[in-house]
């Protein structure tokens, strides 16, 4: 499945699927909105389905932003997948 980003009062929306497929073209999209806008934040509400690699360009953006002196927040429940996999990288 394919993701979506939609723009809406300042805020990026995704829809679908953050996967191995979906990473490269979104980490290339964001990277070049955290250029240029100060405060990026991606609603991930929509997502259904996030693999190891999309949170890896969670990471990677985040990183980015954090070089930049920008900021790039995610916010929104989104699929469990994504909490599961943070609280096993930090130990909970």
């Amino acid at each position: 499945m394919a993701l979506g980003i939609l723009e809406q009062n300042g805020t990026f929306e995704l829809q679908g699927s953050l996967t191995t497929g979906t990473t490269r073209s979104f980490i290339i999209h964001f990277e070049h909105i955290i250029n240029t806008v100060k405060n990026v934040t991606v609603n991930i509400d929509k997502v259904n389905t996030i693999d190891a690699s999309g949170v890896d360009a969670l990471k990677t953006l985040i990183a980015i932003a954090l070089r930049s002196n920008n900021v790039f927040s995610v916010v929104g429940n989104g699929c469990k997948d994504i909490y599961d996999d943070y609280r096993s990288a930090v130990g909970a």
